[in-house]
């Protein structure tokens, strides 16, 4: 499912209504209806009890328009406040005004404080508030009297649905600009648009429903429109039951390079995930003293001891063996656990420019690549890079809240610049490509925010990526964020939040598998 900003939403609507020839008008009474459709699913009773709708004088109120002649059609006693003298209102928003005065709908018009302060009780009494006053393209914060209209409407005890996106909020940002309505449900029309999606801004949104107002598939196609949410069936493909004639070797073998003195949990983590999702072999190389750890934690793991420091950290002496270790390997998984020593670093750095498969590089290995982020240039294997918002500042040498801030542009420009898939890990997971595209992962909470669980993730990753998909590293890596994500929500289910910790991730994947596996007739049964 595509997500549109501003410009992206006005070119479509401007494409139906010239290329195909979808009137305005004709959008308008769509989303009116898909806006009604929606209340009344939510509220079958709403025609006993009054309703007050609070409409701008642009688009968004013409759709407010459209709504409330609905509900009246149905039953309902609506009441507009309308924001403007009626003679304001052009286009397709003053021929809904039209048609609503002359069904002797309650328009009341509004264009002071000292107006609304003498209306602003029917929201009292109001069991529904639509809020239409702004569209998407508010680009400057509610002030005055619009600030204090939101602001009465926030205190209203009725249910409030926004229609198109909480009036206050700005559609290209998902940061708070200024004064904004905290809707239950929001109503947009087509595609989710970036502020119903990221925190801060979603937090407003409720529940989000996008409506279908016409607009053909085929717009959606555009490949100008980059931004994309991840759903279920995208990636149900990766999921399906196994030929019966496949064997251990059709599955992969993963080497994963990891661990440490004290960090041998971060390899088994790593190790066991790539088991559990399903990779044939796994292999870890750790250093010498941390062998007997990682070995004794799953006995399906193959390991092998590597030079090591004095402080048991990899030692640059392993360069050799490891070339050795990887000839024959579907993927490397390079991190975990490994720390930022300065003979391991001076290995990984040796390392990387020499692998010939796909490498997945996480944790202490994205600490050591932010040294010298040119090594990517020099990289003609796919690579995939997870790190956390921390992470990502440090190979982008700014600071974090910048990171959380811009990620919708910083992501998409480092893969770019590098050619390489970047996995910015957090609420709402980014997967950005070398082509500039970024999916938004739907999947995971809160729960999930702890120690481990970033190892488990870039295990998934690299076992799902030489599963017979070294061709579509892009699909496998979206597929096994989606997966980690729903595995840990349904442990969350299971065990709750709190108390969720990485080994529950790897504990409920089957169950997340099959989910994802499952036929509709096996879904029902």
């Amino acid at each position: 499912m595509k997500i549109l900003n501003t410009d992206q939403m006005r070119a479509m609507d401007k494409r139906a209504m010239e290329d195909i020839g979808i009137i305005g008008p004709i959008l308008m009474e769509n989303a009116g209806l898909e806006i009604v459709r929606a209340i009344e699913a939510r509220l079958p009773a709403i025609h006993n009890q009054a309703v007050v709708i609070v409409a701008g004088k642009g688009n968004n109120g013409g759709d407010g328009f459209v709504v409330a002649r609905h509900l009246q059609n149905h039953g309902g006693r609506p009441v507009v406040l309308l924001l403007a003298k009626k003679d304001e209102l052009r286009g397709d928003a003053d021929l809904n005004l039209r048609i609503a005065d002359k069904m002797d709908i309650p328009i009341l018009e509004i264009t002071s404080v000292e107006e609304w302060m003498r209306h602003k009780d029917k929201l009292k009494h109001a069991g529904l508030v639509v809020d239409a006053i702004f569209g998407t393209g508010l680009t400057k914060p509610a002030q005055g009297f619009y600030a204090q209209v939101i602001e009465d409407i926030n205190g209203a005890p009725g249910f409030k649905v926004a229609v198109d996106i909480p009036s206050g909020l700005s559609s290209d940002t998902f940061q708070i600009i200024g004064p904004c309505v905290k809707a239950d449900l929001t109503v947009t029309m087509a595609a989710p648009k970036i502020a119903h999606v990221f925190t801060p801004s979603e937090n407003y949104v409720g529940e989000l429903v996008v409506a279908d107002i016409s607009m053909p598939p085929s717009f959606f196609e555009d490949e100008d429109l980059k931004l994309e949410m991840v759903l279920e069936q995208a990636v149900t493909p990766y999921f399906q039951k196994r030929e019966k004639n496949s064997h251990k070797g059709t599955y992969g073998h993963l080497f994963i390079l990891s661990g440490s003195v004290g960090k041998t949990g971060a390899a088994s983590l790593a190790g066991n995930a790539a088991l559990t999702m399903g990779a044939g072999l796994v292999t870890i190389g750790t250093p010498q003293s941390c062998l007997p750890m990682v070995a004794k934690d799953m006995a399906e793991l193959m390991t092998e001891p590597l030079a090591e420091t004095p402080e048991g950290t990899l030692a640059r002496e392993a360069l050799t063996e490891i070339l050795e270790l990887v000839k024959g390997k579907d993927a490397v998984l390079i991190g975990p656990g490994i720390t930022t020593h300065e003979a391991t670093t001076q290995l990984i750095l040796s390392l990387l420019p020499q692998l010939d498969l796909p490498v997945v590089i996480d944790a202490d290995g994205l600490n050591i690549l932010s040294l010298d982020l040119n090594i990517l240039k020099s990289m003609s294997v796919p690579v995939i890079l997870t790190p956390h918002p921390g992470e990502f500042a440090r190979l982008l040498g700014i600071p974090n809240k910048q990171v959380v801030a811009d990620k919708l542009k910083l992501a998409p420009d480092f893969a770019q610049k590098y050619g390489i898939y970047l996995v910015l890990k957090g609420y709402k997971t980014l997967i950005a490509a070398p082509d500039g595209k970024v999916f938004v992962n739907p999947t995971g909470n809160p729960g999930m925010a702890t120690g481990g669980s970033g190892d488990v993730l870039s295990g998934m990753i690299a076992s799902m990526i030489m599963q017979g998909a070294q061709n579509d590293i892009l699909g496998a890596t979206i597929a096994a964020v989606y997966l980690h994500g729903l595995s840990g929500d349904v442990g969350a289910g299971e065990v709750g939040e709190k108390a969720l910790v990485a080994g529950h991730i790897i504990t409920y994947l089957p169950q997340a598998m099959r989910k994802l596996g499952e036929s509709p007739a096996e879904a029902k049964a």
